[in-house]
């Protein structure tokens, strides 16, 4: 298992990386992205310039040539040439321009000098899984090519996967998943950086001393934690740590282990045949009574009526 707690945390989400396709656009052209579940969809322009309106957001944000913009929520979103540009759904472009997904999808006029290529993708979490990460990103994170850390490696590891992407060679999904992983966190720390305690959760998750004991959390959840113990793997008083834990992360150190070991139940009881007794000693009960109550608490279901759900 991972040893830092945002690894960890995204590991658990099943955090994976998918990319559609990259654009090569011409004014006038306007691109409507639906709604769509537990996504955060990014795209760079890797040449050219664009608007994007994003559903919730009062102003326009433009992207500049490698700039990344990733849009978390699954909310729907306008890329378009000019501000107020009349847009078509995604999927109608696909139909009228008769792509099958391989180049690049060209769209709009003849204006080829003020062409805008983008490189389309998204970043996926498991299908009910939950964390106060999730809740923390913002509507968009905006990365101009010239302000964050890191961007000439960022940029380069953008333009590496959409190479893999235009060359359709063996392996190549695998390096594209993968190095998209990567970009979400590369997109997480920069995101820190510049908000810094604003960031909520993402900061405490970053801070190196509650990292360090989330990280012994997530790896020994069968333990009798307390606020005491939490604090000691943090390196920190019990008071200055339960203040800082509950201000950065949104709930109380011991609600947060409470948290964990119900998402990992819930795995458990979706994906294995392990008796509940088996389950809820793994993630630190001693009864299967005390486990159904914490479980219902937090799912308002039984573990059983879970399982039941699942299969």
């Amino acid at each position: 298992m991972a040893h830092d707690a945002l690894s960890q945390i995204l590991g658990a989400l099943r955090l994976r990386g998918s990319v559609y396709f990259h654009t090569h656009f011409n004014p006038p052209w306007g691109v409507r992205v639906p709604a769509f579940g537990n996504v955060a969809r990014f795209h760079m322009a890797m040449r050219g310039d664009c608007w994007i309106r994003v559903e919730g957001v009062d102003e326009p944000i433009r992207l500049s040539t490698g700039d990344l913009v990733v849009i978390p929520h699954g909310v729907s979103h306008i890329l378009s040439d000019t501000q107020d540009r009349e847009a078509i759904d995604v999927d109608n472009v696909i139909s009228q321009t008769g792509y099958a997904g391989e180049g690049a999808l060209a769209y709009g006029g003849d204006d080829d000098r003020h062409s805008c290529k983008l490189f389309c993708g998204h970043f996926e979490f498991e299908e009910g899984a939950m964390h106060p990460i999730l809740k923390a990103l913002p509507s968009y994170i905006h990365i101009p090519n010239t302000q964050s850390m890191n961007a000439y490696w960022l940029e380069s590891v953008m333009r590496f996967v959409s190479a893999e992407v235009m060359g359709d060679r063996a392996g190549s999904d695998a390096i594209v998943h993968r190095l998209s992983e990567i970009i979400f966190i590369q997109v997480v720390r920069v995101f820190v950086d510049n908000a810094g305690e604003a960031a909520g959760c993402l900061a405490g998750i970053l801070n190196p001393k509650l990292s360090k004991c989330l990280s012994e959390v997530h790896v020994r959840p069968e333990d009798p934690w307390t606020v005491e113990a939490m604090a000691t793997e943090a390196g920190m008083s019990r008071t200055i740590f339960a203040e800082r834990f509950t201000s950065l992360m949104g709930m109380t150190p011991l609600g947060y282990v409470t948290h964990w070991r119900m998402q990992l139940a819930r795995r458990e009881l979706i994906e294995t045949d392990q008796p509940l007794i088996e389950i809820a000693t793994h993630v630190g009960y001693g009864s299967e009574a005390a486990f159904n109550r914490a479980f219902k608490r937090q799912f308002d279901i039984t573990p059983g009526e879970m399982r039941r759900s699942a299969h």
